[in-house]
């Protein structure tokens, strides 16, 4: 049986019911809190293990290791998570997801309390939250047509985005600073507190969550088959193609940038545990902030320099570091590269959107988030290798000319009149 006899044979099932709008309302603000929640642990988990490892370490390469650690999962096991998504229950999945995630913080707070935390504990733990960030990410998004109306999935997409900006780079690396400040142990434990209240949370959703195809008969989906015609549907696409590169180095810049930053802050400029979370938190109000603007630089710029602020912020977010020791000036190239980020997400959603046939949006959702995530730890362990050959701030001089070799294509591709017939 071909992919395609699947596809129809799928999309012939019939789905779980639309949940009724009052459910509806129950279930946004169920996922919103979660998401809330969740993000503001990861946020302060973020903040915590990287800078865990420095208090153990002066090698480069173990401290962005770790970071690496909770990113790597993308690169490795992304589509096959899909796949399983795909089969089960998406909120066991987040169950087992939070499960795994308060697992491992516990045994981090137990240790933290008992005699400290070693480097080894460090990797370990964060490969399990890697992973369980993934399997929570990906279930959470499959799981929103389940449980919200198509009227209000815009509303809950959107509050979801929020909450997990906020939380993740703007609050929690600001909480986890002053938790670290008044100990390793408490920082850990509100981790693994916040996320058991996040998988409590779950109990209140309403409906089902079993993907709609999975009883089907025949012969299984080839799933390197599916991926393969996602990603040459891709690379066909001058404009897919361009967005797909230019994010993967945008997001490898990033990892770089957030593996290097704890040996930055607290080798070079010395920063106390408050200052260090005050910096990170630059990324989340920059976040915000292009979320608020960003309809009115459309207009006053359009949306093709719009996006030009990411590849802009990005560079600015590791040459600052490269040129100089001011926080000030470190500060606002991560306030930069937070605002850039969202420009550039919201323009490049509305691009893809209206290029992507609805049939093929899992396939490109997968393979465009595999380049983007996967790229992650690819620029935290290579910035790591960098730092220890040659030098902390002259790896990120090294990413930052690397961030500006993107232009050439994003202003050679992503024209306006290519936008414009988008």
């Amino acid at each position: 049986m071909s992919d395609s006899d699947i596809l129809q044979q799928t999309e012939a099932a019939p789905a779980p019911p639309a949940p009724r709008k009052s459910i509806g309302g129950r279930n946004t603000a169920v996922l919103v809190g979660f998401t809330a929640v969740t993000s503001l642990a990861d946020g302060v988990m973020k903040t915590a293990l990287p800078f865990l490892a420095a208090q153990l370490t002066d090698s480069p390469t173990q401290i962005t290791a770790v970071s690496m650690t909770l990113t790597l999962p993308w690169l490795l096991i992304a589509l096959h998570i899909g796949v399983l998504v795909d089969r089960f229950d998406r909120r066991r999945l987040l169950w087992v997801a939070n499960g795994m995630r308060m697992a491992a913080m516990g045994w981090l707070t137990l240790s933290a309390v008992g005699g400290g935390v070693g480097l080894a504990q460090l990797f370990a733990a964060g490969a399990v939250l890697g992973v369980a960030d993934v399997l929570a990410t990906i279930s959470a998004s499959a799981l929103v047509p389940a449980a919200v109306p198509e009227a209000g999935r815009e509303r809950v997409n959107a509050w979801m985005l929020g909450a997990e900006t906020v939380g993740f780079e703007f609050v929690g690396p600001f909480i986890g600073g002053l938790l670290l400040a008044a100990g390793s142990a408490l920082a850990l434990g509100a981790i693994g507190i916040s996320y058991t209240v996040a998988a409590l949370a779950l109990l209140l959703l309403v409906g089902r969550f079993q993907a709609a195809g999975r009883a089907l008969g025949g012969a299984p989906v080839s799933v390197g088959s599916r991926i393969a015609e996602g990603l040459r549907f891709i690379w066909r696409d001058r404009v897919l193609r361009t967005l797909m590169l230019v994010v993967a180095m945008l997001n490898a810049t990033w990892g770089a940038w957030l593996a290097l930053f704890p040996l930055y802050a607290t080798q070079t400029l010395e920063l106390s545990p408050q200052r260090y979370g005050l910096a990170l938190s630059a990324l989340g109000i920059g976040g915000l902030t292009g979320a608020l603007v960003v309809a009115r630089v459309n207009r006053l710029l359009g949306s093709r320099w719009a996006m030009f602020a990411a590849p802009f912020g990005t560079t600015t977010l590791v040459a600052l570091p490269a040129v100089t020791t001011s926080l000030w000036a470190v500060t606002v190239g991560a306030f930069l590269g937070g605002m850039g980020g969202t420009l550039w997400t919201v323009n490049s959603r509305t691009v893809t959107q209206r290029l992507v046939p609805d049939e093929m949006l899992g396939r490109f959702s997968a393979t465009f988030r595999f380049f983007a995530f996967g790229a992650l730890p690819v620029g935290a362990g290579l910035v790591g290798v960098l730092a220890e050959l040659i030098d902390v701030r002259l790896a990120f001089g090294a990413f930052a000319l690397a961030t500006m070799a993107t232009l050439l294509p994003f202003f050679r591709n992503i024209t306006p009149s290519a936008l414009e017939l988008r």
